[in-house]
């Protein structure tokens, strides 16, 4: 039995205390709660708050001043590009909150915590050496398991084991990293945008066994993780979202699981398959072989076989991911029929608690936070798919947000969370983006428009080969009209777009021609 099984807290409480204005050291002194502290924010102009879990209280009627937020940068470290400093040599952290001019006008210093045994509902995974990716909403502690992971890989599994640490979040700010993670090494990165960089210096520099990283959410950190895992090395991550569904619905992270594309089969192997000719499947072996979804520190859902999870979502089966949870006398459960043991046949078409509704397939209800209604109108008249975009969290199937706003933890995609809705992440709010997301949600939830749209070229292309001269499709969105030139290549017959949107359409033929 690993001794992640051993359960304490280290929080270094007083050290941030000490940092803030008298007044609210005095304040904060006195709540009784003050062990559960989550964080305090200050914003100029506006009274200061102390956030607890289920609460916030005001800590004094007065406004927050330039000069106490002056006083509290003064005493900590040095702000990076992506507006965090710490304090040396503890798990805190203080984001910053700048004017256009550049001054700070508001702070948020969340306690960081070191607990010790958070990894039990895991604890029999992670030394197996497979590579894991870590998901879960923001709070919900994802630094908190990897930094635990990191030190049961280090001084109890015995291997070694490097952290990439790019806001200095996993091993504390300072030169000197924390105790918490145990005799694993660190590496600070210079700037978020070099992480990749520093990922792949990690294995050509220092022969790690493991490689920790925080929070990947870039196509270049995907392929430097691809690259990592492809020379053996194990990796241990956190990324962006809640379930593996998000991930695969992710433009820019959903190499990570393997990736999406569209493939024309042979007569034969459709045949054997019992399929049409036109499929999607998994572009290549997952870089991560398996996925905890983080539900609480006490509770997850992992898929312990990436690849045939994803493969069996791309056949319109919902994932049935393993769930254990610690029970109230302190035993590790474990729910029965994990989705590895179950073929396809047998498994339901009930949704699940991270399955959108049935009827989102035809027309899902969009709540778009801090993505342009205007762009997301636009991309499902490109993809021609319906949609519904709804004003509340609590009316929508879904939630779509970019990663920036995601990262800030924000109230309404706490209470998508909470409602069991699920949270899609785009890196950005691009049409691209919008587009390929659509349509993703659209045959992950059973939809049928693009497996139609393919099916089409596949009837046309049979009729040309049979001697007609051309044939006209059904007009299509430009990303659909891509997939369909695509296949006509694939069949060494012509095509090419005709008409205006949002008429525009493909004719296939027996000559040469495209967009």
């Amino acid at each position: 039995m690993l001794a992640a099984n051993r359960r304490g807290i280290v929080d270094d409480l007083e050290v941030l205390v000490d940092v803030l204005p008298q007044r609210l050291q005095v304040a904060l002194r006195a709540r009784k709660e003050l062990s559960s502290l989550l964080e305090v924010v200050l914003d100029l102009g506006r009274k200061p708050v102390a956030r607890f879990p289920g609460q916030d209280v005001v800590l004094d009627q007065r406004d927050v001043t330039q000069e106490e937020l002056f006083q509290i940068t003064s005493r900590i470290g040095a702000f990076g590009d992506d507006n965090r400093a710490g304090i040396e040599r503890t798990l805190h952290r203080f984001s910053a909150i700048r004017n256009r001019a550049g001054k700070v006008v508001g702070m948020t210093c969340r306690v960081g915590r070191a607990v010790y045994g958070t990894i039990r509902v895991i604890e029999d995974l992670v030394p197996a050496g497979k590579s894991i990716l870590m998901l879960g909403r923001p709070g919900v502690g994802k630094t908190t398991m990897l930094r635990e992971v990191a030190r049961v890989l280090a001084d109890e599994v015995g291997k070694r084991v490097v952290i990439v640490d790019t806001s200095n979040e996993i091993a504390g700010d300072g030169d000197i990293p924390h105790p918490a993670i145990g005799r694993a090494r660190r590496m600070q990165v210079p700037t978020p945008s070099l992480q990749h960089a520093v990922m792949i210096e990690a294995v050509e520099n220092h022969m790690p066994e493991v490689i920790i990283i925080d929070e990947m959410g870039t196509e270049l950190e995907a392929v430097a993780a691809r690259t990592i895992a492809e020379r053996g090395v194990q990796l241990v991550a956190t990324a962006h979202g809640n379930t593996l569904q998000n991930l695969v619905m992710n433009p820019t992270l959903s190499d990570l699981v393997g990736g999406i594309q569209s493939v024309t089969l042979g007569d034969d192997e459709a045949r054997r398959r019992g399929t049409r000719k036109s499929v999607l499947e998994r572009k290549a072996p997952p870089t991560f072989d398996m996925v905890v979804e983080i539900q609480s520190w006490s509770r997850v859902a992992f898929h312990r076989d990436v690849a045939r999870t994803v493969d069996v979502m791309l056949q319109g089966i919902p994932p049935r991911p393993e769930v254990r949870w610690i029970d109230e006398s302190g035993e590790v459960r474990q729910s029965d029929g994990a989705e590895h043991e179950v073929e396809p046949a047998s498994v339901t078409s009930e949704p699940t608690e991270a399955t959108p509704p049935a009827d989102a397939a035809t027309s899902p209800r969009i709540f778009p936070f801090g993505v342009s209604r205007d762009k997301l109108a636009e991309a499902a008249r490109q993809v021609q798919i319906n949609m519904q975009v709804v004003g509340e969290v609590k009316g929508a199937d879904l939630v779509l947000t970019t990663k920036n706003h995601y990262r800030k933890g924000a109230q309404a995609l706490t209470l998508a969370e909470e409602l069991a809705k699920p949270v899609y992440v785009l890196r950005k709010n691009t049409a691209p983006q919008l587009e390929q997301f659509l349509l993703t949600v659209s045959v992950a939830n059973g939809g049928t428009s693009m497996h139609e749209a393919l099916q089409e070229v596949e009837d046309a292309a049979g009729r040309v080969m049979d001697g007609e001269a051309s044939v006209e499709l059904q007009p299509q969105g430009a990303y659909v009209r891509r997939l369909q030139h695509q296949m006509a290549k694939n069949y060494n017959i012509g095509s090419r777009s005709v008409g205006r949107d949002p008429n525009r359409r493909v004719t296939i033929s027996q000559t040469n021609g495209r967009d």
